[in-house]
């Protein structure tokens, strides 16, 4: 929920907020109401406009890598979104083929407003390819700030759906991870521990294979070689998972870094954040101006 109310505020749509505020309090006409409403906005102004200018400088402070080529860690990636081969998303209201989907179902109450009723949004992986390599990406917990958007009516319902489609150019902002053979941490003495105890369960299978006197036990030197064909069988597996090519993914920061995925072309995204800040940061000083100039009145 807190994630939707950051899009929210980092919205321009959100700047209608303070107009809203600002002429309840006049039509209040009263002083206090003004000066409380000027503090509401200025608090909302500043923390949206943090929000912006947060979103701006990472944006701006990260240059944009390739995937074949990307380091470790925090990173920019543009490239075209893909389906995951594994599983197809489609959209919850009209179960439309895309990668990411957000929606939100409202029914007209008895005073004629509408009320949220359902909502709810994607959090599969998709891919990213950017001519040089394939990432996946873990939208979990990510900022998406999507290009398309559809609102339509049908009877008292009222239905708005976002999606990012496959084949669209996709910008994002997270943590690049690359797992692989070589990176995956692997235990010897405890795969082996595993292994002997799944071949205790199946007994006849165990004793058809260890029990070289057919005495119907497993004696201990006959166990001993059960241990030494499980350690050679465990390192096979080993050897053959150091061989697996890398799997790149990106996904949320675990320093908490904003984490971010959008369709719209990253130039006009990062002047959108710009214009934003100026206009959330203009309504604050305007709001702490108003409300000094109302505190010195009123003394």
């Amino acid at each position: 929920m807190f994630r939707d109310q950051r899009e929210l505020l980092a919205n321009p749509g959100f700047l209608g907020v303070y107009l809203i505020v600002g002429m309840l309090a006049v039509y209040a006409e009263n002083r206090q109401a003004i000066l409380f409403a000027l503090v509401v906005i200025a608090a909302i102004a500043f923390f949206a406009w943090m929000l912006s200018l947060r979103r701006l400088l990472a944006m701006s402070g990260t240059p944009t890598s390739r995937i074949a080529s990307a380091a470790q860690g925090y990173v920019e990636l543009v490239g075209r979104g893909r389906s995951h081969p594994d599983f197809q998303v489609l959209s919850r209201l009209t179960f439309l083929p895309c990668i990411w989907y957000r929606f939100i179902v409202e029914q007209r109450n008895s005073k004629n407003k509408w009320e949220r009723v359902s909502s709810g949004r994607s959090d599969e992986s998709f891919m990213l390819h950017d001519g040089s390599g394939l990432c996946v990406v873990d939208p979990d917990h990510a900022e998406v700030i999507p290009r398309r958007k559809e609102v339509w009516t049908q009877g008292e319902f009222r239905y708005t759906e976002w999606l990012i489609l496959p084949q669209e150019t996709i910008y994002v902002l997270g943590e690049f991870s690359t797992l692989s053979g070589e990176t995956i941490e692997l235990d010897l003495k405890r795969d082996i521990g595993e292994l002997l105890a799944e071949w205790k369960r199946n007994q006849p299978q165990l004793l058809e294979r260890f029990d070289l006197d057919r005495d119907g036990t497993i004696s201990e030197k006959e166990w001993t070689l059960a241990r030494s064909q499980a350690k050679r069988e465990v390192r096979k597996t080993h050897k053959e998972i150091r061989t697996q090519p890398g799997t790149n993914i990106l996904h949320k920061p675990r320093d908490g870094r904003l984490f971010l995925i959008s369709n719209i072309d990253p130039e006009k995204l990062a002047r959108r954040y710009r214009l934003w800040a100026w206009a959330h940061l203009a309504a604050f000083v305007g709001a702490v101006g108003g409300a000094s100039w109302l505190s010195t009145m009123a003394m």
